[in-house]
Parts: structure tokens; sequence; C-alpha cells
């Protein structure tokens, strides 16, 4: 039976309202049933190893509920096996860690722009969670980058270098190697503008390294080698740029970070402060006492009695240094005593 253009527009025109209102209700069903969802869970809850729900996956891809359904009762290890992979893998693109290994950095909050910290910059900072007793500031604060003396607190030196690699308004945590829970947390919420070290006038270099010289006295002289060696290594990172032969403040910078390394227990590395006054001032007498008393605690002991000997010949009267020699001359003894001791029993 034909029907005529008319009918058919009319049935046509009928049927599009029709088409509308059960497209409007599938769309509406989908909706509730997405919202219905349980959340996607947190980074946080990832990082903790927590499986999360299967029904978040299917929240995070609507438009396949009906494949994400069949896995859930056809192939549920499956799933279960690739939820505990998400769970366990680290988003690397967070995580920051320190050239020298120190830390670990977890951005939170990813700040804005490319700009970041830089020496004489003063940030304005909201810090979280440092140990009771640090010595480290709780809450707001404006720290300024290579000066003061928050810098040489227990967490100091780490902090700085977790506030140089941040940007504007980023919220970070501060994880030690080996430690799950986070040491601190730090938000770099404004800075001024700083200037890299080779933006420096030579004068400015050295009279920041001088300030930083006065400091690293002051601390060892109260006790603290840790904070003095810090100072005096970044006294010595400032001048160092300069061209040579820079200042010969160098040379007592060495010397005194020499004696922080070996009360510090560092010998290799006070030998080469050493070594580094020596190039500079050969008869420099404590560099060559500091130097003897190095090589002797590495077992050294012919280096360590040439460097007290030549001590000793310039000044003969130097207690520290006859009785550093005495005891290299008794660990001589000692050695050369097991050593026969160890020939007679090979030829026994």
């Amino acid at each position: 039976m034909e029907t005529s253009p008319v009918s058919a527009m009319k049935e046509k025109d009928t049927a599009q309202p029709r088409q509308r209102e059960e497209n409007a209700q599938r769309n509406l069903d989908a909706t509730v049933q997405f919202r219905q969802q349980p959340p996607v869970p947190t980074p946080e809850a990832l990082e903790l190893g927590v499986r999360p729900d299967p029904a978040s996956r299917i929240a995070e891809t609507p438009q396949k509920v009906e494949h994400s359904e069949a896995g859930l009762e056809g192939d549920t290890d499956q799933l279960h096996v690739s939820t505990n992979e998400t769970a366990e893998r680290p988003q690397a693109c967070d995580l920051w860690y320190c050239p020298d290994g120190s830390f670990v950095k977890k951005i939170v909050v990813r700040g804005h722009g490319l700009d970041k910290p830089k020496l004489g910059s003063r940030c304005r900072v909201l810090a979280l969670g440092f140990p009771f007793g640090s010595g480290m500031p709780e809450g707001w604060t404006e720290l300024t980058i290579g000066i003061g003396q928050w810098r040489e607190k227990t967490w100091g030196e780490l902090t700085e270098k977790c506030l140089e690699s941040m940007c504007q308004g980023e919220e970070a945590e501060i994880h030690l190697p080996g430690s799950s829970a986070p040491l601190a947390n730090l938000r770099l919420d404004s800075f001024t503008k700083g200037r890299d070290s080779w933006e420096l006038a030579a004068m400015e270099k050295e009279a920041l390294a001088k300030e930083e010289h006065m400091r690293g006295t002051e601390l060892f002289r109260a006790g603290d080698p840790k904070g003095a060696a810090r100072c005096y290594g970044g006294a010595l990172r400032l001048l160092l740029t300069l061209p040579p032969p820079g200042p010969p403040e160098q040379t007592i910078l060495y010397a005194n970070l020499a004696a922080c390394q070996l009360l510090l227990g560092q010998p290799q590395l006070a030998a080469q402060s050493c070594d580094r006054v020596l190039e500079r001032e050969p008869g420099h007498l404590k560099a060559l006492y500091r130097r003897g008393v190095a090589q002797a605690a590495l077992g050294n002991l012919e280096k360590a009695t040439a460097d007290l000997k030549k001590v000793l010949a310039a000044d003969p009267q130097n207690r520290a240094a006859q009785e550093e020699l005495g005891k290299v001359v008794i660990e001589g003894k000692k050695q050369d005593a097991g050593l026969a001791r160890g020939l007679r029993k090979m030829f026994c």
C-alpha cells in the first residue's frame, strides 16, 4: 500500500520528537550511572598500594561500561593485576631527585612559570612538619636564598636546595632516601628575582664570600664544624668563579675547611683541601700538619711522617706535630711487627 508524501512527512515529524525524548532519557540515565560510581582513587591511595575499587575504572571511561562489566565477570584476575600494577607504578613526572642524592621532592601541587629562586631571592614559604627542635620555621615565613642563619639549621641546606628547584605556587613534600614518610611539606607562595652567581660582579662575590667566611668561623668556635664547613664551602664556590689565581682568601678557606673535615671524620676530603692550600703556599704549616693527620688516619704513614717532619723542621717546638709524629711512629712499628709475624708464618 502506497503512502502519500504528506503522510510520510507527518510520520517523520511525529517520530523525531519521540526519538529526541528517548535520546535525552538515555543520556540522563548514563549521567546518573556515572555520578553514582565511586570516586577515582587519589594519588595518595595509589602510592600507599591501596587497591582501587574496580568500579572506579568504569567511571573513568563511561563509554566502555559494557566492556568493563564483562571484564569484572569473566576476567576478574586480570583486572586485579592491572589495578595492582597501577598502584605500584610511581608517577615519575611528579618526582624530582636532587642531583646529590640527599632527598626526593614529590610535587603535590604544580606551580606556574619557569623562573625559580636564585641567590638573593626572598621567598615567602609555608613550611610544615619539620621535626621539633630542628630550628626550622613552622607556618608562613620568609627565607632568603644564600643568606641567613636558617641555612645553618639541621635541615636548612636541604630546604634551600628544594626551594631552588620550585616554581611559584608549587607545593611539595621532601622525602629522605629510604623513607616513605615525608620529612616536611613546603609551599612556595612567591619570591623576588635573584641572580645566578655568574651575574654578580667580582666585588659582590667577594663581599658575600667574606660574610660566609665570618659566619663559618663563628660556627666553628661555637662547636659546629658541620655548619662551619657548609659556610666555608659556600664562600669557596663564590670565589672559584673568579678569574685565576683568585683572592688570597681561598687559601684560608681551604685550610679552615680541612680542619672541619678532620673533625667530621672525613680525612680523604681534608687531605684534598690541604692539597689546594699547598699548591698555592707549599710552606703553609697548618695545611702540612692537617694533611699529615689526615694521611695518618688513612693509613698512609710514610706520607704522614713526611708532612709532620716538614712542620717540625720549620717549627721544632710545635707540640701538636711532635705528638702526632710520635703516634705515627708507634703505629708504624706495630705495622712492621705485624708484617714480620706474617712473613714468619709464611716460611714456617
